[in-house]
């Protein structure tokens, strides 16, 4: 019996010393640890015990960096850390990168902050970690359809890949200096103390041509048209979606679905009373200038970018001569941020008194995901877990505006920041689907929008004159993404 024993304890010494040779060498092949192999099983990529004496490489958002935010981030971090000789620094990479490219080679960073589209591409090649996050402290304050933008099926198992921060959608940044002076007698027929053309299309359409015709050089509602994070809420709002089931079934494509024709002549009737600036991206460039020196009444874009729009109007106050903490006062009230006005359900701009609905708008939500290259995921997991904490994300919100997806930090913010987040919770903003074929959507999108904002400009030579025009270039665009996704892929 000893010998049988000492046979077979030998045998399985044996069997183990040749798996782990074997998962070292796919270690050393793929650049992969050897938990990647058995993505599903959690408990073997976080035992639980943080890894002493670590760097973590954290690839950031620009804005937080250039704002100092990220700085204040991981100064608290490793502050907290210290003891078990965990540092985080910024990974100084762009942050656009490419972890499938920069992972297997050890160039990649240990935590990543990008919008869901970015990071659920990594799932596929099993590029990022799964998360435990229910044992997260953001869990139950995150909406459920905040956390779907994670959701990914791995073995016949839902994980969250990705720890939602902050949500991304579009909204309205007006100038409240550049209202009319009587606009709370008329320019407020519902009494709220809102002005309304700031609640409603119809009207921002209205004193946009008033202030084109008024002869100075000046604009209303000024937006590049050809963006389609930005554009297709146009069609959303009327019934077109991008992909079926909820944007997971690619096989369906619904840009020209429901009436979303009249979303796009919507579009193009706001083109004509900007210029033609908004055929490219030079709006997109200008905003932030143009805004600031009193040239556009108001633009659309996401919350993330008040504080460089707070950064051109206090440049343009001191240049009147103010000193800098007045032009910085001045130019927190004068600058307002809310939601997207809302939309002429008959699809006409000129309608008195029409029945509104709500502007459904792209959105996205950004977050934190976890290289399935680090050496050190414990580590990245608490990193995730503090920087995705009330106080980091409410501090996140108030040096960036961005808008956060904690129902307690948004609502302790309040203004912007609950308006966005209730439109998430009512189903108004449509989030950027989560597969990868998401990527062909892209162009051809941009090239009819392109084409319907020149079309304003047209004269003998238009091309969409009706709601038929407009129905059969959206099949068309349905059509160009279904074989760039399929027939161009074979």
């Amino acid at each position: 019996m000893k010998r049988i024993l000492c046979l077979l304890l030998s045998a399985l010494l044996i069997i183990g010393q040749l798996t782990a040779c074997s998962l070292k060498k796919e270690e050393a092949e793929t650049g992969k640890t050897s938990s990647d192999s058995s993505v599903s099983a959690l408990t073997s990529i976080y035992s639980g015990e943080l890894e002493r004496n670590v760097t973590l490489r954290v690839l950031e958002n620009d804005t937080a960096i250039e704002q100092g935010y990220f700085n204040e981030l991981i100064t608290a971090f490793n502050e907290k850390y210290k003891e078990y000789g965990i540092v985080a620094v910024d990974a100084n990479m762009d942050q656009r990168s490419n972890l499938a490219d920069d992972g297997p080679y050890g160039y990649g960073p240990d935590v990543l902050y990008q919008a869901n589209d970015s990071l659920m591409k990594y799932v596929e090649g099993k590029h990022i970690y799964p998360i435990p996050a229910e044992n997260l402290d953001c869990f139950s304050q995150v909406p459920e359809n905040a956390w779907a933008a994670y959701k990914s099926e791995v073995d016949g198992n839902s994980y969250y890949m990705g720890v939602p921060v902050n949500v991304q959608s579009s909204m309205l940044f007006y100038r409240k200096d550049m209202l009319p002076s009587d606009w709370e007698t008329s320019w407020d027929d519902n009494n709220n103390k809102v002005p309304d053309m700031v609640e409603n299309w119809n009207d921002l359409y209205q004193y946009s041509k008033s202030i084109v015709a008024s002869g100075e050089g000046k604009y209303g509602y000024m937006r590049s048209l050809f963006d389609v994070y930005f554009s297709s809420g146009f069609l959303f709002s009327y019934g077109g979606y991008i992909f079926g089931d909820n944007n997971t079934n690619p096989e369906e494509l619904g840009l020209s679905a429901g009436k979303s024709e009249v979303g796009a002549d919507v579009l193009q009737k706001l083109a004509a009373v900007m210029n033609e600036e908004c055929i490219d991206d030079s709006i997109t460039v200008n905003a932030y200038s143009k805004l600031a020196d009193g040239s556009y009444f108001a633009t659309m874009t996401t919350p993330d970018v008040y504080t460089l729009f707070i950064k051109e109007l206090v440049l343009e106050y001191e240049k009147q001569g103010m000193d800098r903490e007045a032009a910085q006062t001045l130019a927190e009230e004068n600058l307002m941020v809310t939601g997207v006005p809302m939309l002429p359900a008959s699809g006409d701009l000129t309608e008195q008194n029409p029945e509104l609905i709500p502007f459904k708008a792209m959105g996205g939500i950004n977050g934190y995901a976890i290289s399935a290259y680090t050496k050190a995921p414990n580590a990245s997991l608490a990193f995730v877990d503090f920087a995705t904490s009330y106080e980091m994300i409410s501090k996140r919100n108030e040096l960036l505006g961005v808008i956060p997806a904690r129902a307690d930090a948004a609502k302790e913010a309040g203004g912007a920041a609950e308006v966005v987040f209730n439109s998430l919770n009512e189903g108004n903003i449509v989030i950027m689907p989560s597969i990868t074929e998401m990527v062909q959507v892209w162009a051809p999108a941009e090239t009819f929008f392109t084409d319907l904002a020149k079309d304003a400009f047209r004269t003998a030579d238009k091309k969409y004159t009706s709601y038929d025009t407009l129905k059969s270039a959206l099949k068309a665009v349905d059509q160009q993404i279904h074989d760039a996704i399929y027939t161009l892929s074979e």
